[in-house]
């Protein structure tokens, strides 16, 4: 007799807005005032720490195809990897690569130099807000200025939407956003621009 498949822990996975997918469907409006929001579940995120000047980040930047950004709110971005600035010693390499691959890739980079990787990809979860009405959104609950002048592509901070920590990313012009927050709290943000998206909606 066969003996049973039993699923991996991968195949298990249950994403921390699974439960809210056709909720955000729903929430999605259309045309000149439109705005919609997805969970991108299950990115890779590992954290890295190690001193910017040292033999070491230098290597971590070539295992990434990318120096590591030095400024708040730069990212820097090579194939399917993008780094991005949490503090002066600090980043979150974001990927969809799988997470162990990445985390041994810049650990050998590290070569036992003083500094840390470390996977983190549990840790948070990944909204894409995308649509004209995306900024407006975010301006209801955002204290950054959001405003193209100031906040453009490639840009990422740390910040609040709502009562929620998150990291805030803009990745395209149109304007699309990604936010990441913590697993636990993603749920409450979610529920959050759902509410701020609902009067696109209307005539």
């Amino acid at each position: 007799m066969a003996e049973p498949i039993m699923a991996g822990p991968v195949a298990l996975r249950t994403s921390p807005l699974s439960h809210l997918e056709e909720r955000l469907r729903a929430a999605a409006v259309t045309g000149a005032r439109g705005v919609t929001l997805a969970e991108v579940p299950f990115l890779t995120m590992v954290n890295v720490r190690v001193d910017p000047a040292s033999e070491a980040a230098d290597r971590i930047g070539r295992t990434l195809g990318a120096p590591l950004p030095r400024r708040c709110g730069d990212t820097a971005a090579s194939g399917h990897r993008t780094t991005v600035w949490l503090g002066p010693d600090e980043w979150l390499v974001l990927s969809r690569a799988d997470a162990h691959t990445v985390t041994a890739e810049l650990r050998e980079a590290l070569q036992g130099d003083p500094g840390s990787v470390v996977d983190v990809s549990a840790n948070r979860t990944t909204l894409e807000l995308s649509g004209p009405s995306a900024r407006e959104v975010l301006e209801k609950g955002c204290p950054l200025d959001l405003h193209p002048r100031v906040f453009g592509p490639g840009r990422a901070v740390s910040t609040t939407v709502g009562p929620v920590a998150a990291l805030l990313w803009q990745t395209h012009d149109a304007p699309t956003y990604r936010l990441l927050p913590r697993s636990s709290f993603a749920d409450y943000l979610a529920r959050w621009l759902v509410d701020a998206m609902s009067e696109y909606g209307r005539p």
